[in-house]
């Protein structure tokens, strides 16, 4: 395989480089990177790799584009809100480079197809938001012996790694044991800064060509943070667990991390059609709750530890938030402290 006259013009900055050229180029071509999740770090790494050249790129997100995403997902525009985010960053992403082979998966990973998409590329880049899908990511890079670029953002820091790079530590070596559920709150529930991904999916993007090409030092057992507000950057070091065995993938992950296993969900149909049987609860912040108004009863989801008691306890109770995250976390309050009565989670909530 050759570079063609086009891809030579297209790629002449990096066929400059000592460290890169045509060989160089040559290995991008041919390289297979499954990105996992086209959000806010999803969407600069696939912007950077489609315009280094990785030959195929594969897209796994089963979530739609909305207007709150723009503010930070760069890939997508007003007209792609409620489109797939696979199927619209590769869109975008297929006039940015027509010499990358774009592969898309618009579903959720999960137990059932992690192993056999994993074993079609050669890394894995983790741009998801949740534990459960991290450890899931992690179990089933190590089983198929691939290794992960890992990213996350929060408020304005965020963190990059890499996980079982040549045999080297894993997500399960710098994290052993999950968050409590309610502990780490995502960028839909607490924000985010907007260029905050932006940096680390470059970041990302960076490990990612290092490894392909061979080049510089991987960020293999070292942790990089960095904080937007004063542009500091450190590095921590973590050692590999060599009396951790990964055998297998584990049956439930989200259980793993402490999330309920079984909340019942109602629409706002449903709800409508049987409002009268319902107390409804909003979980939101008083800042949300200033925008858009909904006549309920309002106690902030980190507030109802200690206000739960003022909940009536006549009707079953509709908890709801912005999207249904935080609402079923405060299901599970709920049944910590004991209310009595049924509870039901807005289905995706507000959105």
């Amino acid at each position: 395989m050759n570079l063609s006259k086009e891809e030579h013009e297209q790629y002449s900055r990096h066929l400059l480089l000592d460290e890169i050229g045509s060989l160089g180029q040559l290995k991008l071509k041919n390289a297979k990177v499954l990105v996992i999740g086209a959000g806010g770090l999803g969407c600069p790494l696939l912007q950077y790799l489609t315009a280094a050249g990785v030959g195929t790129l594969g897209i796994v997100d089963d979530d739609s584009v909305e207007k709150s995403n723009l503010q930070r997902q760069i890939l997508y525009t007003q007209n792609d809100i409620g489109r797939n985010k696979a199927e619209s960053a590769a869109r975008r992403l297929e006039l940015l480079n027509p010499h990358v082979c774009f592969e898309i998966y618009p579903e959720r990973l999960s137990v059932q197809n992690a192993i056999s998409l994993f074993e079609k590329y050669d890394i894995i880049a983790d741009g998801t938001d949740n534990f459960a899908t991290r450890y899931l990511i992690n179990d089933a890079a190590v089983l198929t012996n691939k290794p992960i670029v890992f990213g996350s953002i929060y408020t304005f820091t965020g963190q990059v790694t890499v996980f079982n790079y040549n045999q080297g530590p894993t997500f399960r070596c710098l994290y052993p044991n999950p968050p409590k559920p309610n502990a780490m709150p995502n960028c839909a529930e607490v924000g985010v800064l907007g260029v905050l991904p932006g940096i680390i999916g470059c970041f990302q993007a960076n490990e990612v060509l290092k490894m392909i090409l061979g080049i510089g030092n991987v960020l293999s057992g070292r942790l990089l943070t960095f904080d937007a507000l004063t542009m500091k950057q450190n590095l921590f070091n973590f050692e590999k667990n060599t009396e951790l065995l990964i055998a297998a993938l584990s049956d439930d992950y989200e259980h793993f991390c402490g999330m309920p296993k079984e909340v019942i969900e109602l629409s706002l149909e449903e709800y409508k059609v049987n409002a009268a049987d319902f107390n409804v609860l909003d979980v939101r912040t008083y800042l949300e709750r200033e925008v858009i108004k909904i006549d309920s009863i309002h106690i902030p989801l980190d507030e109802l530890e200690e206000r739960w008691t003022e909940l009536p306890m006549d009707k079953n109770l509709l908890v709801f938030c912005k999207s249904g995250v935080r609402s079923q976390k405060a299901i599970e309050i709920l049944r910590e402290n004991g209310f009595e009565r049924a509870l039901f989670n807005l289905k995706n909530g507000l959105v």
